[in-house]
């Protein structure tokens, strides 16, 4: 957590953390295009408490992330490990990507910890069948649904492994249901705004397929964010030791198919990042449960020191004067992480845009709007700008369109050509970034269905 904490300040804003900034400060609603409403909510409220705190605005994942760390330790303990066994199992997720992408706020890197919080509340009613725990888990079910939509393939998937491995009883336990009835609850809202907006979150499934095509890089990639070294291994392993542990073979079962779920669904790899810490806590507690080896601290620990050291490496721990920018790009600026002091890429976007807005005369910048063609483009120039900015891309669209009042459009990002032709002429103000079309040739209602993309 200390090295989150650190690191949080030595790089920019990431690929999607305007966008929620934006979302959530000035277009707060309880459902959004991609994603529910509770990442946006926080992302908009910690940077108007704290602005441009980038540590106070990435607080809720560092948190998460080291709250990880304790509740594998916890499902470890569970399943009967020792401190060694704890130690080990908190060990792996720490060295794992569930920590190590923790750099900004993001619903995946704030869902895996609801989703480890949730295994350890389902292992330890295996163990105790404390209903109450039940209870417990359906609210934790209704955060993370506020979170991502995903958590009900986990509970199918529980569900029916209890079913038919054991423990029967569990579908049948009426707090399960009052928990599931709570989560249900606390998600009408969003589902709410999802049909009066004709389910946009069902596209998703499009978005996801065409940006990760391919199986090899889904398990090329899931089985890397387990941690290079002894995470990977301990995942397989866990998972399939899993499979011979009565009590809990349907929870490896229910493992095993949300790999398939989401293999099958063209999911993104990072989607099993919350079922991680049980196949961790398994190995951890399987390699210390003989007693009486004295050699196994020195067979045990090189290794995940080695991991935690290389885990260590890829955070951005190295004082900003030192690294340079992380390669991520998209045409010609940086969306991704920025270790660069001083001006950021997706802020030089923001503020290229702004000048070249403010400087047009007050007559002409009264009736023009300012516009872009990708998201993260918008929510640039919208948080490092001075105005309003339009897109017709993903969740800017269902944020609306220009007023009327708009006859003309400052286009800042790469490719106007959807607006070319409803507009009667162009100036280029500067090269290859910034256009003014001018002359709508129809109304903002008629040319916004049209401008909507995925």
């Amino acid at each position: 957590m200390a090295a989150l904490l650190y690191s949080s300040s030595h790089y920019g804003h990431g690929f999607d953390e305007l966008y929620f900034i934006v979302a959530g400060r000035d277009h707060l609603a309880w459902g959004y295009f991609d994603q529910p409403p509770l990442v946006p909510f926080l992302a908009g409220l910690l940077d108007s408490w704290f602005p441009g705190s980038l540590v106070m605005l990435r607080l809720p994942v560092t948190l998460a992330a080291a709250g990880g760390v304790v509740v594998t330790a916890l499902i470890a303990r569970e399943l009967g490990g020792g401190r060694a066994a704890q130690v080990t199992a908190a060990a792996t997720y720490a060295a794992s990507g569930a920590v190590v992408i923790s750099h900004w706020i993001a619903t995946y890197t704030l869902d895996p910890f609801l989703w480890t919080v949730l295994t350890w509340l389902v292992v330890r009613w295996v163990r105790t069948r404390d209903d109450r725990l039940l209870l417990w888990a359906g609210v934790v079910t209704a955060v993370s649904l506020q979170v991502k939509f995903l958590v009900p393939a986990f509970w199918g998937l529980v569900l029916l492994g209890a079913l038919v491995f054991g423990p029967r009883s569990l579908p049948s336990r009426p707090k399960l249901w009052l928990g599931a009835g709570i989560a249900v609850l606390a998600t009408v809202p969003t589902l709410v705004w999802q049909a009066a907006h004709d389910w946009p979150y069902l596209n998703m499934s499009e978005v996801v397929a065409a940006e990760f095509p391919g199986a090899w890089p889904f398990l090329r990639d899931g089985v890397l964010l387990a941690g290079v070294g002894v995470g990977a291994l301990a995942f397989v392993f866990g998972v399939f030791w899993l499979l011979f542990l009565a009590e809990y073979r349907f929870l490896g079962v229910a493992v095993l198919g949300l790999v398939a779920a989401f293999l099958l669904a063209s999911g993104r790899s990072y989607y099993l990042l919350g079922v991680f810490a049980l196949p961790f806590a398994v190995t951890a507690v399987t390699l210390w449960q003989r007693p009486g080896v004295r050699w196994r601290p020195f067979a045990v620990w090189p290794p995940y020191l080695l991991s935690g050291a290389a885990a260590l490496a890829m955070l951005p721990i190295y004082p900003p004067s030192v690294v340079d920018e992380v390669p991520t790009s998209w045409g010609p600026f940086v969306l991704g992480s920025s270790f660069a002091a001083g001006e950021r890429p997706q802020g030089e976007l923001g503020r290229i845009g702004a000048s070249v807005f403010a400087s047009l005369p007050p007559d002409q910048r009264a009736k023009t709007a300012v516009f872009s063609d990708l998201y993260p483009f918008a929510a640039s120039v919208e948080y490092f700008g001075t105005s309003r900015v339009y897109s017709g891309h993903r969740g800017y669209w269902y944020f609306g369109a220009p007023p009327d009042t708009a006859e003309n459009v400052l286009f800042v990002g790469l490719d106007p050509s959807r607006l070319r032709p409803h507009f009667a002429g162009e100036v280029p103000l500067t090269d290859g970034l910034v256009w003014l079309l001018e002359g709508r040739q129809a109304p903002w209602s008629d040319l916004w269905p049209a401008l909507k993309t995925q």
